[in-house]
């Protein structure tokens, strides 16, 4: 069942109520219909589609598209659903069709002495997308996903070894598994040189449930 945590219901509720202000509100109502549209045509998909997944009647999905929508929060939350993005996103200032992002400003995260580096610096819907470099002799414990959840990890550089689904893989350069991701999983470098593997997350798509 999808449901949105207290932190975006919040932040929802709080642009929401400034957009009753005649200045902020303009804003809002353009970021939405803008970043509502440039999500839907990333996805290549038509209005009637995109309207059809997020169980909305055309002419509201239209309407948000157009900056003239006033949507509730329950249209919202289908919304977001079917461009399956959180909610903030559909009402954060809309992103330049290009722009560069320094090294500096992409997501890195340090789980021990591990290095795990976004590739995007931007959440893709519905897939996440690392870098893993492992220093010699070390092991990292992956984290399980959402039942139906596929990953695909491609070694780079060293050698990885990889224990998933009750099975035992020493992956080299080149080489790819795909496996089930809301099993156990560990990732490990048995060699003495640095390793460096590549994983995309499919995640299984949620069932969207009452508001």
């Amino acid at each position: 069942m999808w449901t949105a945590s207290a932190t975006v219901l919040a932040c929802v509720t709080m642009y929401w109520q400034a957009a009753t202000l005649p200045s902020m509100g303009t804003d809002l109502a353009t970021h939405l219909g803008r970043n509502v549209r440039q999500l839907r045509e990333a996805r290549g998909m038509t209005q009637q589609q995109m309207a059809k997944l997020a169980g909305l009647p055309r002419a509201t999905w239209s309407n948000l598209e157009s900056g003239e929508g006033n949507p509730t929060l329950h249209v919202l939350g289908r919304v977001a659903f079917g461009l399956q993005v959180p909610l903030e996103e559909l009402l954060a200032t809309p992103h330049a069709d290009a722009r560069l992002t320094p090294a500096a400003e992409v997501r890195t995260v340090q789980r021990g002495a591990a290095t795990i580096r976004k590739l995007l610096p931007d959440a893709v819907p519905g897939m996440e997308l690392d870098r893993f470099e492992l220093p010699p002799g070390v092991r990292m414990t992956g984290m399980p996903h959402t039942p139906g959840t596929r990953e695909y990890l491609t070694c780079e550089s060293g050698r990885i070894v990889l224990v998933a689904s009750g099975e035992t893989f020493e992956l080299a350069p080149g080489d790819v598994v795909s496996f089930r991701g809301d099993q156990r999983h560990s990732y490990g470098n048995p060699g003495k040189v640095p390793a460096v593997a590549y994983s995309v997350v499919v995640l299984a798509r949620a069932t969207p449930g009452p508001l």
